[in-house]
């Protein structure tokens, strides 16, 4: 087939990934991985200076172009210009930008919640769909969505575990619908994550034990792992491998008892 008029960068010839949230944690380790492999990049995100200092970086690493888009994807109007750069043209979507609120549920303002579900499902469904026609036009291209073990099993919070649980409801829905084209979509959840996320969520996480604790550099290897081997679901680490497994043997309310009795879900939402 031929090939996307808008798939490069104006003047480049290496293929285009596009990462939402690429300035710290998962999105970022994404970022270096693709540059690493030969991608220019589309960053989207809210500050512009670790954009900036990201594209610069990795520019200095790996002769990679970047553009950078300053988007806040609980705002409409930015998911749409977000979603006209995808419609040009693009090769490997990352939808990693996500956050989880700290709070019980019914003591948060009502457009504190729907910023997290824009963020967290209408921009993931927005931007799939905006990427996908030229993959296809292409026969090739790369679409993940990063959903959380939290979407696999009930219990750690309410509208976070919702929201990750429609990533990966959605994402295993629509790849049998891309079967034969050759574009791949992944759904990855990984467990705890050495990143800014919590942090910034401000979740306490002293208590946590070590050996539930994942590396960056882990996930994004088992994400690509993963996607080789054409798995829609990508669970990084063993010992999520397993609890996933296990949860899913068990009735959903012993499971989210025993989520909540390893995770402690008061104060998250």
């Amino acid at each position: 087939m031929t090939e996307h008029a808008h798939l490069r960068l104006p003047g480049a010839t290496r293929p285009v990934a596009v990462i939402t949230g690429p300035t710290s944690g998962i999105g970022q380790g994404y970022a270096t991985r693709l540059a690493s492999l030969g991608y220019d990049l589309v960053l989207v995100a809210r500050d512009e200076p670790r954009l900036e200092a990201l594209a610069t970086e990795l520019e200095n690493r790996f002769a990679t172009r970047s553009q950078v888009l300053v988007a806040d994807l609980a705002r409409e109007s930015d998911r749409e210009r977000v979603a006209a750069r995808l419609g040009e043209g693009v090769e490997f979507l990352v939808n990693n930008a996500g956050f989880a609120n700290s709070g019980e549920f019914w003591t948060l303002p009502a457009a504190q919640l729907q910023a997290q579900l824009d963020v967290n499902v209408v921009a993931v469904v927005r931007f799939t769909r905006a990427a996908l026609p030229s993959m296809i036009t292409a026969a090739k291209g790369c679409v993940v969505n990063v959903g959380s073990v939290a979407g696999l099993i009930p219990g750690r919070g309410s509208t976070y575990s919702a929201s990750k649980a429609y990533v990966v409801s959605f994402t295993e829905g629509l790849a049998g619908g891309l079967v034969g084209t050759g574009v791949r979509v992944q759904a990855l959840c990984p467990g705890f994550v050495h990143t800014e996320f919590h942090e910034r969520a401000g979740i306490e996480m002293s208590s946590l034990p070590k050996a539930l604790w994942l590396s960056v550099d882990q996930v994004i290897t088992s994400s690509l792992t993963d996607l080789e081997k054409g798995r829609v679901l990508s669970v990084p680490g063993m010992q999520y491998k397993a609890l996933t497994t296990v949860a899913g043997m068990i009735p959903r309310t012993l499971a989210a008892r025993l989520n909540r009795g390893l995770f402690a879900a008061r104060g998250r939402t």
